[in-house]
């Protein structure tokens, strides 16, 4: 009988993970064999394939990999996969003592790996809503917070380091990083490029919308499932006596969604303008030389708008006066799923942690851009050591990450 179709029969788990404690194998890896045979039969004693199938399940494959690398010799893979056992039935104890939760996410988006190529258009052309669209990595399985792929862009005409970096939501510097690029490279036609967008989602709601600054993305969520996620660009650090670009932390309510808006200049912009010698605009009336480009969504908090842009290379940056810009083509599908008196929230978390269902660790961490004084590195420390994964974790992977802000997801388990 295969695997898969002990999944449609739960009640044979309990045969099928006795059967792979019986098999004899010739073991070099005798402890981390017997720590896992302990941890399992602990499990099934607990009673835990009936509270969790799935997880029992994908604990018994896990095994069985292990096993099977163990015949063939391969004992160096096998101890990686009686390491991920020991991992998961762990995991799987926290669940059964409700110290863990690892709720399902829907998975977005089409598969990993794939190549995007945005459709050219005009200067500055903007992928299509399904090339942009956050997805789950496979390798992550379904951990309920991890969201993103690692995959290759391939450049078209007009495309720069910046843009190509606004449209995938990663920095330039990731860019450079990952493909060996001089700070002034220029893109080739038909070049391609790696990239890793994954990303952990801070905080769910069961309806409404989350920004986080250091993240520079917005999150969606209807009926508790995160449907959208959005790579924006936000305040400038600017904060002084004089002006705040910062974008404010807080809860707010939309309130009004207008097509075509007309911009009312604040007036701390205004008087912007007249210290840089700029001819100083009240309003700005609808069309291209708007800011605010097609749509803009207007929040509670004073000032502050989710809205399109006619700079969509300023996307997954901090680089407005507060408000949250959205690509014009993203923000065309974003506008009409959005009603008024949605609630949302824009939080401050540079430090985020998730455990994969196979019991990875992984950590993101962002600079504090905002220089608030977070410590970032004890921030991360009681993240781990609250849902009881300090022995899991390979701690000089953890503060290489800490130190580093790289700001995309890092494996940091054992």
């Amino acid at each position: 009988m295969t695997i898969e179709k002990l999944r449609l029969q739960p009640h044979m788990l309990p045969f099928l993970l006795i059967a792979l404690l019986l098999i004899p194998v010739n073991s070099a890896r005798a402890d981390s064999r017997q720590d896992a045979e302990i941890a399992v039969a602990r499990l099934l004693k607990e009673q835990a394939i009936e509270k969790f199938p799935e997880e029992m399940t994908t604990l018994s494959d896990v095994y069985g990999v292990a096993l099977r690398h163990v015949q063939g010799d391969d004992l160096g893979s096998a101890e990686e996969y009686f390491q991920m056992v020991l991992q998961k039935a762990r995991l799987i104890e926290l669940k059964m003592q409700g110290e863990v939760e690892l709720p399902p996410l829907k998975t977005l988006g089409p598969p990993a790996e794939s190549v995007l190529t945005p459709e050219e258009e005009g200067e500055e052309p903007e992928p299509t809503v399904a090339e942009q669209q956050p997805l789950l990595r496979p390798a992550l399985r379904s951990s309920g917070r991890l969201i993103g792929t690692k995959g290759v862009y391939t450049v078209v005409k007009s495309d720069t380091i910046r843009t190509v970096a606004a449209r995938l939501g990663v920095s330039q510097a990731h860019l450079r990083r990952m493909n060996g690029l001089a700070p002034k490279a220029v893109l080739q036609t038909g070049q391609r490029l790696a990239y890793d967008n994954r990303k952990i989602v801070p905080q769910q709601v069961k309806n409404g919308i989350i920004v986080n600054i250091p993240d520079r993305t917005l999150y969606y969520f209807q009926q508790g499932t995160l449907v959208d996620s959005l790579p924006v660009a936000l305040g400038s650090v600017v904060k002084n006596e004089k002006y705040v670009w910062q974008t404010p932390v807080g809860k707010f309510k939309i309130t009004a969604k207008i097509k075509d808006p007309t911009w009312t200049v604040p007036s701390s912009i205004q008087t912007e303008m007249e210290e840089q010698g700029k001819d100083v605009i009240t309003s700005v009336p609808p069309g291209p030389e708007n800011p605010l480009g097609k749509y803009a969504i207007k929040t509670s908090i004073p000032g502050i708008l989710i809205h399109s842009t006619t700079r969509p290379g300023s996307i997954y940056s901090f680089s407005s006066h507060g408000c949250i810009r959205v690509s014009p083509r993203r923000m065309e599908e974003f506008f009409p799923q959005v009603k008024v008196n949605t609630s949302g929230e824009i939080i401050y978390k540079p430090v985020k942690l998730a455990v994969s269902e196979e019991g990875r660790i992984f950590l993101e961490v962002h600079d504090d851009v905002y220089h608030t004084g977070a410590d970032i590195g004890a921030e991360a420390r009681q993240m781990v050591e609250k849902q009881k994964l300090s022995k899991m974790v390979n701690w000089k992977k953890f503060n290489t990450v800490i130190k580093q802000k790289r700001g995309v997801v890092e494996d940091i388990s054992l």
